[in-house]
């Protein structure tokens, strides 16, 4: 018989009993923030707008694109209030840039050494 991790165990008992297969907007709070990435199609922002999500990231090939939801629209922002002070835009641009360039693991190394710096 296979021994499980204690830590794989109560994650699995914690998911088992909060964990969810699908999201009742009726009870459930919508999300503080959602991330999409543009690959083949874009979800339509009424539908982020309807869930009620407050903060919507788009990263398609022009770059990270951040939306606020203002009187039920978004409207794009320069900011995250999830990330006060921190300047997200240029950060997630400048690293995929680099991981395109250089490679995903040295990408990874400099934006870790720029969180150990900077925050």
């Amino acid at each position: 018989m296979q021994r499980i991790h204690p830590t794989a165990k109560s994650r699995w008992a914690f998911c088992s009993r909060y964990c969810k297969n699908r999201i009742d907007l009726t009870i459930d709070p919508p999300p503080d923030l959602a991330i999409e990435i543009d690959i083949t199609s874009r979800t339509q922002f009424n539908n982020y707008e309807i869930m009620g999500v407050p903060e919507l990231w788009r990263y398609t090939p022009q770059g990270l694109q951040i939306n606020l939801l203002q009187q039920g629209k978004y409207v794009e922002a320069s900011f995250s209030p999830n990330f006060p002070g921190i300047p997200i835009i240029q950060l997630v641009n400048e690293y995929v840039k680099q991981c395109l360039s250089l490679g995903r693991s040295q990408a990874i190394r400099a934006f870790k050494s720029w969180v150990k710096d900077n925050l």
